[in-house]
């Protein structure tokens, strides 16, 4: 079922990955599978119509849980394929607890 990685990083599934689309805001849900990966984005295929629905930004869940999710941006379309960007919150840099601290 694990794929190999491609010389750009990109990890391409045999049968892909079952995974959910969720609405930021919960409102709506899509399976789908996820066909390939990168560590920018990667490729899904959508079970099941998507009109109307706001693409713009979404949650890709990884588990059943939720606990395993990416914050995703609709890169392209193409039928029932789409193109998806991995959203990342920078967080602030917390300073080192050695941070003005003298070094021999």
């Amino acid at each position: 079922m694990v794929g190999e990685r491609n010389k750009d990083g990109r990890v391409v599934f045999e049968r892909g990955i079952r995974a959910q689309m969720m609405a930021i805001d919960g409102t709506w849900r899509r399976p789908c599978l996820l066909e390939d990966v990168s560590e920018a984005g990667g490729k899904l295929t959508i079970e099941g119509a998507v009109d109307g629905l706001n693409l713009k930004e979404f949650f890709l869940l990884l588990s059943s849980t939720g606990l395993a999710y990416r914050r995703c941006a609709l890169s392209w379309v193409n039928g029932d394929q789409i193109g998806v960007s991995f959203l990342r919150h920078d967080k602030k840099k917390r300073p080192s607890s050695r941070a003005g601290t003298a070094t021999a």
